[in-house]
């Protein structure tokens, strides 16, 4: 099979430029475009060279149609609005798109999922293999701890980060709530302050945290009566997520239309 040509969305971005240097690394995928927001300054610079590479003719541009006539795939880690205008020409082109987007709410997804009758799409909060094996851990030890244990999920990331709860963290709240068999937004608690009352039993918290250049630290904890589990993960280099889309997408290109998730593409369905 021909390398997989793929277009890298907001190619301009510290996540663009990570995945344009992991796709010119990776046998059997090639960069086919890069795609900009309309009016970027970026708009006509060579993708290569803003990713540290030695010049490779690809020019950013807004126009998706256009890029999308020779491409196979698109790695989509933009804003939820430019992801959104992105999922309808990507799957009229028949381009697996790979989303690794945070922020993306109800109706969002509702979009997304209206596609995949005919697309393929690999959508995720968080492409690394670590965090998704500690998600499958997660929910493991959610089945098995009762309600005497809470969970509280902390998270950490640079100080330019626009949405909160980072997409990984409402990744790992899932699978706990997943675990407890519950739903994750009747069992939600964010935001505390001032005098907010005891705990209620069962939630699941989240706390977020930012500042510096933290690529991004993630913890969930089970507390019990006298006793802690900590299940932690710390991404050191955005790299590895862009490792991942890019592992994402070539699994991708031999599967039926549907909404797969990184377990998918890393076996742990059934983990």
């Amino acid at each position: 099979m021909a390398g997989m040509r793929l277009i890298v969305a907001g190619a301009g971005g510290r996540m663009g430029r990570a995945l344009t240097r992991v796709i010119s690394e990776t046998e059997g995928a090639i960069v086919t475009g890069a795609l900009e927001a309309p009016g970027s300054e970026l708009i006509g610079k060579d993708a290569g060279v803003l990713a540290g590479l030695p010049a490779n003719g690809i020019e950013l541009s807004a126009d998706l149609w256009s890029l999308s006539a020779n491409a196979d795939g698109i790695l989509d880690f933009t804003v939820p609005g430019a992801t959104i205008a992105n999922v309808a020409i990507a799957a009229q082109r028949g381009l697996v798109h790979v989303i690794g987007t945070t922020g993306l709410s109800a109706s969002d997804m509702a979009v997304i999922k209206s596609v995949t009758s005919r697309a393929i799409v690999v959508q995720s909060g968080n492409m690394s293999l670590g965090v998704n094996l500690l998600a499958a851990l997660v929910k493991r030890v959610a089945q098995s701890l009762d309600e005497s244990f809470d969970i509280e999920i902390l998270e950490m990331h640079h100080k330019a980060k626009i949405d909160a709860p980072s997409g990984t963290a409402l990744m790992l709240g899932q699978a706990a709530a997943d675990g407890r068999k519950i739903a994750l937004d009747k069992h939600s608690a964010r935001g505390r302050d001032g005098l907010t009352g005891a705990r209620h039993t069962g939630d699941i918290g989240f706390a977020s945290l930012r500042g510096g250049t933290v690529t991004g630290d993630h913890s969930v904890i089970f507390a019990g009566a006298m006793e802690r589990i900590e299940l932690t993960h710390r991404a050191e280099d955005r790299t590895m997520f862009a490792q991942g889309a890019v592992k994402a997408a070539l699994w991708a290109r031999s599967q039926k239309p549907g909404l797969y998730s990184m377990a998918d593409v890393l076996g742990l369905g059934d983990f």
